[in-house]
């Protein structure tokens, strides 16, 4: 038996990676693990082109935008199923100081496509403290990954190229041109593992930089909100009565477990928020594989031609993805250049 590709992990990574190179009909074997834990079974899955206090437009925003919400709208379509909510992102001004401020920052001609020119802060004012009104970022939304991920499974296991189980580098046989594997001759591994790409012998090498979050579900009566909110906090509602609170950014005890000062951490950012009451049902703690430039990892490991790396997408997987993956399937089947920044190449002096 022979295949183009086998992918290893199905997360946002490997499960964007696997159904590009299915639709340009390679054969792809898709393969996960679920003993490991997953960042993106965790993540919010929120897209937000403008991001963190002074409203920094997202690396590549300008070609990430457009093309995630072409390219989930049409895995939508094709499968006729639902994952993916575009919403724009509320942030409620803290001062009348931070007001100006960013209004002069959405003034300027390459923010100002990324935001609303009418924002009526009326409608949030009765569920959300914003006594100086507030902006609204577009191109924005969520991907329900959970759903996502299990749609991508189910496609691959209805074509029979599904493998549930670990795959480690120790059970490779590479060769030139190929890698033997349980008795299937594949012509490229590609790695898109997360965070667990740090134990990867292969790819040990590679500065991974990961960051521990934890969001919160809670319940809430009487929230009509559709928008996803953020100030310090996200709250981004799922469905009707239903709420994520989130997250946490933590570079140390790097462990899958949740913590109570975690949770008084989102409770007292949400508290200075949310005007209406919730209640906390679920906490939830994963590991973003995030790098030490804040860039992605993508390319063909530089002694080993038939292994490569999709990963290192950090808190921005879900904006990441679809561009990424469609430049490396370009790069693997057309031989195009990678992204300069994302390549792993700037980091071969390591190995």
């Amino acid at each position: 038996m022979t295949a183009d590709f086998l992918i290893v992990g199905q997360g946002i990574a490997g499960s964007v990676l696997a159904w590009i190179l299915d639709q340009r009909g390679c054969s792809v074997l898709l393969a996960d693990d679920p003993g490991l834990p997953s960042a993106s079974a965790v993540a919010a899955g929120i897209v937000n082109p403008l991001t963190g206090r002074k409203l920094v437009r997202t690396w590549k925003a300008d070609e990430l935008f457009p093309f995630l919400h072409q390219f989930y709208s049409q895995i939508e379509q094709e499968l006729a199923v639902r994952f993916f909510h575009p919403k724009n992102i509320y942030r409620p001004f803290r001062s009348l100081a931070e007001q100006t401020d960013y209004l002069a920052i959405i003034a300027e001609p390459d923010i100002q496509s990324y935001v609303s020119k009418l924002v009526d802060n009326q409608s949030y004012s009765q569920y959300i403290n914003n006594p100086f009104g507030g902006l609204e970022v577009t191109q924005s939304g969520w991907v329900d990954l959970t759903e996502l991920t299990r749609i991508i499974k189910g496609y691959f296991i209805r074509k029979n190229q599904y493998y549930e189980g670990r795959v480690s580098s120790i059970d490779l046989i590479i060769k030139d041109e190929s890698v033997d594997w349980k008795g299937v001759k594949i012509n490229k591994v590609i790695f898109c593992d997360g965070v667990q790409a740090r134990e990867n012998l292969l790819f040990d090498w590679l500065p991974y930089n990961p960051v521990k979050g934890q969001i919160l579900t809670a319940v809430v009566d009487n929230y009509p909100i559709t928008s996803i909110v953020n100030q310090g906090v996200f709250i981004l509602p799922i469905r009707s009565g239903l709420l994520r609170i989130g997250a946490t950014y933590s570079w140390h005890d790097l462990d899958w477990q949740t913590t109570d000062d975690g949770r008084s951490f989102l409770e007292s950012k949400v508290r200075a928020v949310l005007k209406v009451p919730y209640q906390v049902v679920a906490q939830q703690a994963g590991i973003r594989p995030s790098t030490k430039d804040r860039r992605p990892f993508v390319g063909i490991h530089p002694e080993y031609p038939a292994i490569g790396i999709f990963g290192g997408m950090g808190t921005k997987g879900v904006s990441l993805a679809p561009y990424l993956a469609e430049q490396f399937a370009r790069h693997l089947l057309d031989g195009e250049e990678l992204e300069p920044e994302a390549n792993i190449s700037r980091y071969v002096s390591l190995l």
